[in-house]
């Protein structure tokens, strides 16, 4: 079947493109979607915003979303439920990492990476006020009120 898959930036790219080259598949789209629950801070707001919505007509395709980490999992909750009413034929998701401590929401995780303990962590495409996404690395960050 064809397969779109569909990634939450910006901290999904390095994950979306190490996946997009492994994948032996006759037919894989690749697709984005911005959405925004954290600003500048180190903890959800609660509140999503759709920044950027898929440039694809995603009715009645089978759709991978490829997420960097779960959180909350209200995020990708509120994306499940937008994408269902969308007409999406199927959905799945792959996370990277979860922390499974701070879970509010359970979301069907079909692809996981890691579980890991609740630190803010960076790099590998994630950041901190739109820093450390460069690291080749996955690295726990270290407030100066946390010392």
């Amino acid at each position: 079947r064809e397969l779109v898959l569909l990634g939450v930036l910006k901290g999904a790219m390095m994950i979306m493109a190490d996946l997009f080259r492994l994948l032996n598949h006759d037919h894989v789209e690749i697709d984005w979607i911005t959405l925004s629950s954290y600003g500048d801070s180190t903890s959800s707001s609660g509140v999503i915003r759709m920044l950027r919505e898929p440039d694809l007509d995603l009715a009645g395709r089978s759709v991978l979303v490829v997420d960097d980490i779960t959180d909350s999992g209200l995020t990708l909750s509120w994306l499940l439920a937008n994408l269902s009413s969308r007409g999406v034929g199927s959905v799945d998701v792959l996370s990277l990492l979860r922390k499974p401590e701070l879970v509010k929401a359970e979301v069907p995780l079909r692809y996981l990476g890691f579980d890991i303990p609740a630190d803010f962590v960076v790099g590998y495409g994630m950041d901190y006020a739109q820093r450390f996404r460069n690291l080749p690395y996955i690295a726990t960050l270290e407030f100066p009120s946390e010392r």
